[in-house]
């Protein structure tokens, strides 16, 4: 029990249902549907594109996402890859671009925006595994879209770091009069609105076909982007099985490639070689062994993780045998070098909403725009912002997530689900960029090694090895710093937090555990 004359959370507690995400508009939309006879799925969808517009710096509908999922009264996970594919003509772009002497896709160009998969997803799930219908999931992003939200504080602090991404028909949709809207102001997004209702009226051709096509593809062509019509009609979501590994008495079930949520599983691999139990968890040589097994997890990740229709490499990433020969490079008391990272070490954020329903459906959604507000390109009439996971490819000749036409590239972005025994499932996610598998890991082990609860897991102090240097939150102790940087490490404050979370836990006696990161403006709710 934490102590209660220090600031803090406690878990949420219900029986009926139950929503946490990172905005309290959103948690309240989902909760209003399941009390309207909506099911989890309803209310995830629903919430998930009201946080379009009240986090518009980190995810919305020109963007992707990755879903895990039960039905009632089913033991087995489904998976639903809603991210989107390059652009036919992307393969001449990536040649294109090595000649020009570029070793990534540049952030803010239009080669580094792929065909926005959410919306397809988001409409095929309704329709699937739904009880409302699609009209009238869209209606509370409609009206918040068309009246505004006030903007939250951390969502204010976000939009001021990335404003300056925003270019030409964005920084009109996206600035209140030129300038960065600050905590309370209200931001509507109109434009936005009437795509919605489009989506409504016509389904996924609403948003994948005629003017709302034409007026992204206008935008990307107009910088030089190879994108046609035939691209945006083209994108589907894609059903899928999780992957999964054991953890001690736990099991943690990931999304497969193209999702990098493998990384998290080979990183747990590793870390089962070392007594995590008995460290302090707030100590010098739990970061020290996470921080060397996440360097070379990532190293794996970037080696092998792609498209899984170009790489076939994921069995060997997840046999123990490789966990065990990496976990034996380890040295406890001194730092490797790190691995190279894929894409460019900026600021990344996402959103993440899990719900669980009266007959215990459960949700787990990720949804994201990768870097803060993307490519900064926006559609000149409905102000749709585009993504750029374009840019997770590599322009390495050859790579298995080498840049090219009709290829998904490796994603950030992971929704988890965690067994604890029999009877317990737990959906939750670990927002941040590169940062997630290491937060997949540390969550878990927070609960399996420490027996933490749910919120106390989520509010811990996080450190992540990343870029040659090992960021430390405020939460640790200075003599902590001092141990690891003794260690060889190169220690770190990050001006941003590591990421957020949220997760929903459901216990033997039915009861809904729930958290939600204080690091974000949300909250978990229940009924």
């Amino acid at each position: 029990m934490r102590d209660f004359h220090l600031p803090g959370r406690s878990p949420a507690y219900a029986t009926e249902g139950m929503c946490a995400t990172s905005h309290p508009l959103a948690a309240q939309v989902a909760i209003d549907l399941l009390k309207r006879g909506g099911n989890a799925m309803d209310a995830a969808l629903a919430a998930g594109l009201v946080l379009g517009i009240c986090e518009p710096q980190m995810t919305g509908i020109g963007g992707d996402c990755f879903v895990l999922y039960t039905r009632p009264g089913e033991d087995h996970i489904r998976a639903l890859n809603g991210s989107g594919r390059a652009a036919a003509g992307a393969s001449a772009s990536a040649a294109a671009l090595r000649a020009q002497g570029l070793e990534r896709v540049p952030l803010g160009s239009p080669h580094a925006v792929t065909m926005p998969g959410a919306i397809d997803a988001f409409c095929h799930l309704a329709e699937a595994e739904g009880r409302l219908g699609l009209d009238t999931l869209l209606q509370p992003a409609i009206h918040y879209a068309e009246h505004g939200v006030p903007v939250a504080p951390r969502v204010a602090f976000d939009w001021a770091r990335e404003a300056g991404t925003l270019k030409g028909a964005a920084r009109r949709h996206y600035l209140l009069e030129g300038r960065v809207p600050k905590t309370g102001q209200v931001f509507a997004a109109p434009g936005q609105a009437e795509v919605l209702r489009r989506i409504a009226h016509l389904g996924r051709d609403g948003f994948y076909t005629g003017e709302v096509a034409e007026d992204m593809l206008e935008a990307l062509n107009a910088l030089g982007g190879p994108h046609r019509a035939e691209d945006f009609d083209a994108t589907a979501c894609t059903p899928t099985e999780p992957i999964s590994g054991p953890y001690k008495s736990a099991d943690l079930v990931e999304h497969p490639p193209n999702g990098q949520g493998a990384t998290a599983i080979l990183l747990l691999n590793i870390l089962s070689h070392f007594n995590i139990a008995t460290m302090d968890p707030l100590g010098a040589e739990r970061i020290h062994i996470e921080a060397e097994a996440a360097k070379l997890a990532y190293d794996a990740r970037n080696r092998f993780l792609a498209d899984p229709d170009h790489t076939d490499r994921l069995n060997h990433m997840l046999a123990p045998k490789t966990a065990a020969r990496l976990a034996a490079l380890i040295d406890p008391k001194r730092a490797m070098a790190a691995a190279a990272l894929l894409t460019e070490a900026v600021h990344k954020d996402t959103i993440y909403i899990t719900v669980v329903d009266r007959d215990r459906m459960t949700v787990s959604l990720i949804y994201s725009i990768f870097h803060g507000f993307g490519s900064g390109i926006a559609s000149e009439k409905f102000g749709i912002l585009l993504q750029n996971r374009g840019a997770g490819f590599t322009l390495q000749a050859g790579h298995p997530n080498e840049m090219a036409g009709g290829k998904r590239p490796m994603h950030t972005i992971i929704p988890g689900m965690l067994r604890e025994g029999p009877g317990t499932l737990t959906p939750f996610g670990v927002m941040g960029g590169a940062y997630q598998p290491v937060g997949h890991a540390r969550f878990t082990s927070n609960l399996v090694d420490f027996g933490m609860d749910l919120q106390t897991a989520i509010d811990a102090p996080r450190a992540f090895a990343d870029a040659g240097v090992l960021k430390l939150e405020r939460g640790y102790p200075d003599a902590v710093r001092r141990a690891l940087a003794d260690m060889g490490h190169k220690v770190v404050t990050p001006e941003v937090p590591l990421g957020g979370a949220q997760a929903i836990r459901i216990r033997t006696d039915g009861v809904l555990e729930a958290a939600s990161d204080a690091r974000k403006d949300g909250c978990a709710l229940g009924y």
